[in-house]
């Protein structure tokens, strides 16, 4: 499974660790993901997503039905 956000798309970067002489290498900064069941009230099902930190944060501005409906516009997500 990809290291992607389903709500918010947020996925692994690639950067540099820099020493203190300045030396660089390549590291990869991880976004906080975590595999969430949440209920879905209009169809009365539960649904697992693999969301952020901040995903999770949207989901409780917005409400689960809205940020499914933006995700899915945005294609981070197909079918829940």
């Amino acid at each position: 499974m990809a290291r992607v956000c389903q709500i918010t798309g947020k996925k692994v970067m690639v950067g540099n660790n820099v020493s203190h002489s300045l030396r660089r290498t390549k590291r990869t900064f991880v976004p906080n993901l975590f595999d969430k069941r949440f209920y879905l009230e209009d169809e009365k099902r539960w649904i697992k997503l693999r969301v952020s930190a901040n995903g999770m944060r949207t989901i409780d501005k917005k409400g689960l039905a809205k940020a499914l409906k933006d995700a899915k516009a945005k294609g981070y997500i197909g079918k829940y």
